[in-house]
């Protein structure tokens, strides 16, 4: 890249690292001992894929190992490239082994946008040690990469940068006067940049996007020294990870439900509040709590289904922002209610019958007999109403003769459902009014 166009590129893009040293973070990967620092600087490089968030240094590691490889290095998009783009790749791979007996290193940046018959094309070339493959990724390989292409590949895995690592990248950013903002003189106070490090929630180039508008913010008013004022106008507000179709997205309704479950509102609210400002689709939000209310409520409080699918209807009915309060209140009942996965689990074992057995008949004397034929087959014959007898129960076999034992159903001792146990003991039914 020429000065003039160094110049003009964004800060992030001209303070990339260049060597493995001046990466910050990824210590485990490519600290003295880290094994993709040992891959790289033997030049002995096998197919892997880099998952991490935003900003953490996926392509710069990727232009790193570009600059150390002894292979013929071609980047490749998954944005605008198709089969036909791959496979005029790979025939240039398979000419370069044959002439020079070096393989090709291709690096597939976003590789989850490539559907399945994109990625199988490369396949053949990774066995047989044509190409080495190398993606990048924000999303889990589990779930975006098939399973026969990331069987043949590593996953090196970056983590977030911390707070600490994002104020190293932003003080070399205002100290370097070769690539960074060294020329304009400012300062920066060490609480500012963390400051600014929290706002960027682990992402160097949203961090230094922001430093970058922060000074040209600063100049323009003459100051020599950047002011709070100047960062939280360039951010506006913290940058929320999330994705509504993602690993982020099901690692936070996950978060969600299981500290309601913990009976933990607290954290239930911070995990709310963390989707719903990222722009999470309410109606979504409203019904995993509707499921939550059934798998991990239940009768131990009935009245919890009743609070979730109130919010529910609240969010269809008056939208957001107003709703935001409805989906709080939810929270805060379903995880202050008494727990039971008793419904739960009863459905799972019906379910379990119901599929894996054969379809058992439905009973005689369950059937209804509307014409003479159906009563003269013994249809309704020995069925009793229950109404009939004084706890309105009576002794009659319901389940198929091969299912008669089976108990779906366990109520536990806690909230309203241990009501519920007295009552199949031969008590009255309860009233879930009373609980």
């Amino acid at each position: 890249m020429t000065q003039a166009r160094l110049s003009q590129a964004p800060l992030a893009d001209r303070m990339r690292p260049r060597t493995l040293d001046e990466l910050v973070g990824q210590e485990k990967l490519v600290g003295p001992d880290g094994v993709l620092r040992q891959m790289i600087e033997g030049d002995n490089l096998y197919s892997f894929v880099l998952w991490g968030p935003p900003g953490v240094g996926k392509t710069t590691l990727a232009r790193i190992i570009a600059h150390h490889t002894n292979s013929k290095w071609v980047p490749f998009s998954a944005v605008v490239s198709g089969i036909k783009e791959i496979k005029a790749v790979m025939a240039e791979a398979e000419a370069f082994m044959n002439l020079e007996g070096r393989r090709t290193i291709l690096f597939v940046d976003e590789i989850h946008r490539f559907n399945k018959a994109q990625q199988d094309a490369f396949l053949p070339y990774v066995e047989s040690g044509t190409i080495v493959l190398v993606g990048a990724t924000t999303e889990n390989p589990s779930f975006e990469i098939n399973s026969a292409l990331l069987s043949r590949m590593k996953v090196f895995v970056l983590a977030e940068l911390t707070p600490e690592h994002l104020v190293i990248i932003l003080k070399r950013a205002l100290e370097d006067r070769e690539h960074g903002l060294g020329a304009e003189g400012l300062t920066a106070d060490d609480d500012l940049l963390r400051l600014l490090s929290t706002y960027a929630s682990g992402d160097a180039r949203t961090a230094l996007n922001s430093l970058e508008l922060a000074v040209m913010l600063a100049r323009r008013q003459g100051r020599g020294q950047l002011t709070r004022d100047d960062i939280t106008r360039a951010v506006q507000q913290a940058v929320l990870k999330h994705d509504k179709t993602g690993e982020n997205h099901f690692n936070l309704i996950s978060a969600l439900h299981k500290s309601i479950r913990n009976s933990d509102a607290d954290a239930g609210l911070y995990w709310l509040a963390r989707m719903l400002e990222a722009g999470e689709d309410p109606v979504y939000v409203a019904r995993r709590l509707v499921r939550f209310a059934c798998e991990d409520v239940g009768l131990a409080a009935p009245q919890a289904l009743e609070q979730a699918v109130a919010a529910m209807q609240a969010v269809q009915l008056i939208g957001m922002p107003e709703a935001k309060l409805a989906l709080a209140q939810a929270v805060i009942y379903l995880a202050a209610a008494p727990k039971s996965n008793s419904v739960y689990a009863a459905y799972q074992g019906a379910q379990s019958d119901a599929l894996n057995t054969i379809q058992h008949p439905v009973p005689l004397h369950l059937r209804n007999a509307p014409t003479t034929l159906m009563k003269d087959l013994g249809y309704s014959k020995g069925y009793r109403y229950a109404h009939d007898y004084e706890l309105g129960k009576a002794d009659m076999q319901c389940l198929p003769d091969e299912l008669k034992d089976r108990r779906y159903y366990r109520p536990t001792s806690r909230g309203f459902e241990g009501k519920l146990s007295q009552a199949r003991a031969g008590s009255a039914t309860p009233d879930p009014a009373a609980s």
